[in-house]
């Protein structure tokens, strides 16, 4: 299933939108999606923010490359993000459950990609035991079947319990040192902008005491028992020094898994980090394993493919944008009225896959529009 060409780096920017459901137990989980083609759905992983993570600077290539190429779905753990933070259940016995009800609430008629990052996994692994006829295949990256207290590792647990301790009683204080000791194990190749944004998230996505409680639900996740049943193809990856998930654990899953394959990604990074060859090679994999052709560039001089869906009054809109000039403007030189100008702006951002009139310049000038 090997695509043709590389995976580019600049892709058209999807739009994302984003609604709630209620659980049977009653939590509203707040769920996204965004671009178009086979579903991919991500299992929710460690401290998530719908609305924040859209313009991160750890995150958003992972948005942008699974939008691009995938109707892309992903939510929001109960206690973290935009779902429900007060909850009666944390427990990891609901993420299976809550990973069902997004997939239900966003209908797939056809079989999903599932992806798991980290503890996502372990959901993850869990739906495609039980509903191999919905699965199509099943990505797993950093991700584990035995969490750090079912490990055997006596290190682990002592790590694990001393980060409890400081998340406990530094989690919500203003100086950032107690969650810069965690955050840092994600992204250790990551710039001071990146930790900045880290370290923020960890503030605004959670409270200190759901922190604790879904720290302790990951150490005893278990979910070895049920791999050798997994009937579905299965792409684990994994970075080589990660610190968060040992690769020992990646390269658990890969065995155990029925025909799995296996790839071990040159990383310190948990989060692989947009300018590393590994996110590259991450890519790569995904798509030669999901069988979806990557988008092509335009050869120099040679215009996107995106502008052929535009209408003659689109593409005169979108030239003028590109010279600066407002509705207002753009409706003098053209001679229709301002709300048919918008109506165009709306039109032709939704085709192009942009929010913004910097951004609809910007893509312009990168996919060499002619005007």
């Amino acid at each position: 299933m090997s695509p043709e060409g590389n995976p580019d780096l600049t892709e058209p920017r999807a739009r994302q939108s984003i609604r709630y459901l209620r659980t049977p137990d009653g939590v509203r989980l707040a769920w996204a999606e965004a671009g178009r083609g086979p579903t991919l759905v991500k299992a929710a992983n460690w401290l998530t923010h719908l609305e924040l993570e859209w313009e991160s600077p750890v995150w958003r290539h992972w948005i942008e490359f699974f939008s691009s190429h995938f109707r892309f779905l992903r939510y929001d753990e109960r206690g973290c993000g935009m779902s429900d933070w007060v909850v009666g259940d944390l427990s990891r016995e609901r993420w299976f459950g809550d990973l069902e009800a997004v997939v239900d609430a966003a209908g797939c008629p056809e079989p999903i990609v599932l992806l798991g990052i980290s503890q996502g996994g372990a959901p993850a692994v869990q739906y495609a035991v039980r509903h191999p006829e919905r699965v199509r295949g099943l990505i797993l990256y950093g991700s584990y079947a035995e969490g750090w207290g079912k490990r055997g590792r006596e290190t682990d647990r002592r790590r694990y319990g001393a980060m409890i301790e400081l998340i406990d009683h530094g989690w919500g204080r203003p100086n950032p040192v107690f969650r810069q000791l965690f955050t840092s194990r994600f992204i250790p190749g990551g710039s001071d902008e990146q930790l900045d944004w880290f370290n923020e998230l960890c503030l605004k996505t959670t409270s200190p005491g759901n922190a604790v409680h879904l720290l302790r639900s990951r150490a005893e996740v278990d979910v070895r028992a049920l791999l050798p049943e997994l009937r579905v193809p299965t792409l684990v990856l994994h970075a080589r020094a990660d610190e968060v998930v040992p690769l020992e654990s990646g390269r658990t899953l890969a065995a155990e898994i029925p025909g799995a394959e296996f790839v071990e990604l040159d990383s310190a990074n948990h989060i692989l980090l947009e300018a590393e060859p590994a996110w590259a090679r991450f890519r790569e994999a995904v798509l030669d394993f999901t069988g979806v052709t990557p988008r092509q560039e335009p050869r120099p001089g040679e215009e996107a493919a995106a502008f052929a869906s535009l209408s003659p009054r689109e593409r005169e809109v979108l030239a003028l944008i590109t010279e600066g000039l407002g509705n207002a403007d753009i409706a003098g030189r053209l001679g229709i009225a301002d709300k048919t100008v918008r109506n165009h702006v709306s039109n032709l951002f939704d085709k192009l896959g942009v929010w913004t009139r910097a951004q609809a310049i910007v893509f312009a000038r990168d996919h060499h529009f002619r005007s």
